[in-house]
């Protein structure tokens, strides 16, 4: 007779997911993230292909949820210093929810329902990473925090990239399968929100008062949050630069383009938690101001890249964008998880909420900047992003280093 033994997870995976928000929350991570995945890049062609708006016009009422999304999170802030935790998460689900079911139920032409449905959307989107990174500061702290951190945006790129990769093959079935999309986009937000909500957590202000970073982070927080709106510019490279650089410059096969993003996904997928851990040995501020220079070496490399020969241009800026993504890595591990360092407890929502604000700025500005700068030539579009990232990164080293001097970081 065969006897079948299950597989426990090993105790650090364990330890990890709890470190995270529990089983439930880490559910709720992963489906939330393959929704967004299933709606969020195909959100423009829902408007333009489903509700027959124009492309600027979609694109208009796409950037107005953004904006708004920004404009809500001094009240997030300040709702998550009251204690709130898991229900700020699930609330910027349930925002999401709505805004789904806004966009399904707009008819074909109405611009005013699609930008209330993409503003409620946007509200959702800015919301969930400031919320889900005071979560997390609840339930875990020091370096066990970053990791934790680390894996859950490991876990959200997964969902994100399974999602898209799944609305991908549903795009031949025309405008029913962008209406089926939306709804199914809807139902994983709304069982995320359940899951998150189930988690009930809580936190009291002044808990773990080892934990806080001093009364009065502001003048440390200018610079940080300023650097990073260069920093955050990574983020769109892979998506919007090379694209435009690799179709538009380089006269490349789109397959390229398509590569880098694919591999993008792959390396944050498996490299984030490792990463993270290997470079705990660090001070956080060290290690954002290392991911700097990382990302201004690939920019220059994308400078030197582009000189090259038509046949040897395409490869080039693919095999460079490898050293991008290892910046944007070493970026998003040590970023969220300084600032949370930073921050006294008591106020730890207004803190992360105006880092959001600042990664939200530059994710909204970015794309203009570089589709701007592009038709001017690989110099003025890699020179100045290699020449902003520097001077951030050398911002942030400048800094008073307070964390180094305590035990816990």
């Amino acid at each position: 007779m065969t006897t079948l033994t299950r597989t426990r997870p090993s105790p650090r995976l364990r330890a990890l997911v709890r470190a995270t928000g529990g089983p439930r929350y880490a559910v709720a991570l992963a489906v939330d993230a393959l929704g967004t995945g299933l709606l969020r890049p195909f959100l423009l062609l829902y408007g333009v292909t489903v509700l027959r708006l124009s492309a600027p016009v979609t694109g208009l009422a796409m950037t107005a949820g953004v904006v708004a999304g920004l404009v809500c999170m001094p009240a997030v802030g300040r709702w998550l210093d009251r204690g709130a935790r898991s229900t700020v998460v699930a609330a910027s689900m349930l925002v999401r929810v709505l805004g789904v079911a806004l966009l399904l139920a707009t008819p074909a032409g109405r611009v005013g329902q699609f930008a209330t449905a993409a503003l409620f959307l946007g509200i959702g989107n800015q919301a969930w990473p400031a919320a889900h990174a005071a979560l997390v500061a609840t339930v875990s702290h020091g370096r066990e925090r970053d990791t934790a951190l680390a894996a859950g945006r490991a876990l959200r790129n997964a969902g994100l990239g399974v999602g898209a990769l799944l609305a991908t093959v549903c795009l031949a079935g025309g405008t029913t399968a962008l209406r089926a999309l939306a709804v199914v986009t809807g139902l994983a937000y709304l069982s995320a929100a359940a899951l998150a909500g189930s988690v009930r957590l809580r936190a009291r202000p002044d808990a773990h008062p080892e934990e806080t970073g001093g009364d009065a982070p502001a003048p440390r927080m200018r610079a940080l949050l300023a650097a990073n709106v260069a920093y955050v510019f990574c983020r769109n490279v892979p998506e919007i630069a090379l694209p435009l650089v690799l179709v538009t410059q380089l006269h490349a096969s789109p397959v390229w383009s398509a590569a880098v993003f694919v591999a993008n996904t792959v390396l944050v997928v498996t490299l984030q938690v490792p990463v993270t851990v290997a470079l705990s040995r660090f001070s956080r501020r060290t290690v954002l101001a290392l991911a700097g220079v990382v990302l201004a070496v690939s920019y220059a490399g994308f400078l030197a890249a582009t000189s090259l020969g038509h046949g040897w241009a395409a490869p080039a800026v693919a095999a460079v964008s490898v050293v991008c993504t290892l910046g944007e890595i070493v970026y998003a591990g040590s970023a969220t998880a300084l600032v949370t360092a930073l921050a006294p407890a008591r106020l730890l929502g207004r803190t992360l909420a105006r880092f959001e604000l600042s990664t939200g700025f530059g994710l909204a500005v970015s794309p203009a900047v570089i589709t701007a700068l592009a038709p001017h030539g690989p110099a003025a579009l890699w020179g100045s992003l290699t020449a902003a990232t520097l001077v951030s990164a050398s911002a942030v080293a400048c800094e008073k280093d307070t964390e180094a001097t305590s035990g816990r970081r």
